[in-house]
């Protein structure tokens, strides 16, 4: 069956919305040149896989995609790459290359009646010797048993399935759909394919960029690695009857920045959170500024970055620097009575604090190793020598009893053993040689030398 040509549905770099599903021939994909009056990003469709920008990994020489076609063994995939990268062309392309009929969904559009009807026409085309490639565009919007209905047909080939995606695929996606499908990491646009886009719109319509070049770099960074945004900016600036080129304080005054990417209940907000720990971890103040920053300015509580650096000062620096934790806490509460964004300083202050502070997570181990053994030896009585003796039969069974008063022991330090009889002593805490714990190393070392010496 070969049915016309639809316009494509959005959803990466040279996408637009349109109703779901559409069908294409497998010769015809991406072989007819747009109308002039469709949009850039439309216009400037790749319209082989050798011109998709920005993803060589993939499609190069030595990419995954491309060696994957040329065994002739196109499995199914999940696509996940930011907005604008590339995912629905890629998808598209596929088929063209591939052989295949190509066939989209949208899941924000598409429900159990639309994924049947596209199973039935992918189950005629096997009957006449045809394949299907099913594009699902944010697939992970789909729920758990629609995911479940993809199983039998990616199973027995009816299709090969290739789905997109702007979730990880660990979080979004059931793990049987996932079994059965290669995940490819589309990266975001970075510099080179950005300037290999403004290269090709300028091409295309025959006119070059009102831009100094200071401000064509600007363009590229407020894109932010989306290609389409990019090209949506590209469209407006060659509207301008400019009579000189714009240089980067008049594009910014002309066009709005794309918006932060930055989920508080979502992945990126968990990869930036992870960024800023390691980076207080790993000493680099400058860093774990810049992630603390990228995180408020997409929207983080924070309070919330308040509570994790108290955490870190606690698990991170520990008895390196006892002063951290009282100070993640002052700057919390300064936060709480200034609030944003005078209150933001003094968490930036703290951000500094962390990183430059000596670490230590001596007490974190120690803590954990003490917990293990606690529930191993959880029935054990403490020493009779150190158990109070309030009364007359308590005394006469031996409480407190041989029991000597430190205060009043040579140094301050009697040497006894605290530890339940049967259990032999265990070192839990380990301190460090770094900043405040070289000092309590050399006590805990000076005071194991009295301790031998008196028990021997």
């Amino acid at each position: 069956m070969t049915a016309r040509r639809t316009t494509p549905m959005g959803g990466d770099l040279f996408g637009q919305d349109a109703p779901a599903p559409t069908f294409d021939d497998a010769t015809s994909a991406g072989s007819a040149r747009p109308a002039p009056n469709q949009p850039l990003a439309d216009r400037l469709r790749p319209n082989k896989l050798e011109d998709v920008v920005g993803q060589g990994h993939l499609l190069g020489p030595e990419g995954s995609l491309t060696r994957m076609l040329e065994r002739g063994s196109l499995a199914s995939l999940i696509l996940w790459g930011g907005p604008g990268v590339g995912k629905t062309t890629i998808a598209r392309l596929l088929a063209q290359a591939a052989g295949l009929k190509f066939v989209q969904l949208s899941a924000v559009f598409s429900g159990v009646a639309d994924l049947k009807k596209a199973f039935e026409n992918a189950r005629r085309q096997a009957e006449v010797g045809g394949g299907t490639l099913l594009f699902v565009d944010e697939i992970h919007r789909f729920n758990r048993a629609q995911q479940d209905g993809f199983l039998p047909v990616v199973e027995d080939g009816t299709i090969v399935l290739v789905g997109a995606t702007t979730e990880n695929p660990s979080f979004a996606l059931n793990s049987a759909l996932l079994s059965r499908c290669q995940v490819m990491v589309l990266n975001r646009l970075d510099d080179a394919a950005m300037e290999a886009l403004l290269a090709r719109a300028e091409e295309e319509t025959e006119r070059p960029l009102p831009l100094t070049e200071e401000a064509r770099a600007t363009l590229r960074a407020m894109a932010d690695g989306d290609g389409r945004y990019l090209l949506n900016m590209v469209e407006q600036l060659l509207n301008l009857k400019a009579e000189k080129p714009l240089d980067a304080q008049a594009l910014a005054r002309l066009l709005a920045k794309r918006a932060v990417l930055y989920d508080r209940d979502r992945e990126e907000h968990y990869n930036l959170i992870s960024a800023l720990h390691k980076s207080l971890r790993g000493s680099d103040p400058d860093a774990a500024l810049y992630w603390f920053a990228r995180m408020l300015e997409g929207g983080e509580d924070p309070r919330y970055l308040a509570r994790r650096m108290t955490r870190f000062a606690a698990e991170d620096v520990g008895m390196a620097d006892p002063h951290a934790l009282p100070l993640a806490i002052a700057a919390w509460e300064t936060y709480e009575r200034l609030g944003s964004p005078e209150g933001e300083l003094a968490l930036a202050q703290l951000v500094v604090h962390l990183a430059t502070a000596p670490k230590s997570n001596a007490v974190y181990k120690a803590y954990g190793a003490v917990r293990r053994a606690a529930k191993a030896t959880g029935s054990l009585m403490p020493p009779a020598h150190i158990l109070n003796a309030p009364t007359r039969l308590m005394q006469d069974i031996g409480y407190g009893k041989g029991y000597e008063y430190d205060h009043d022991a040579e140094e301050g330090f009697s040497g006894q053993n605290y530890f339940p009889d049967g259990m032999k002593r265990q070192t839990f805490y380990n301190p460090t040689g770094r900043g405040y714990e070289r000092e309590v190393r050399h006590r805990l070392e000076t005071w194991s030398r009295l301790r031998d010496r008196r028990q021997s």
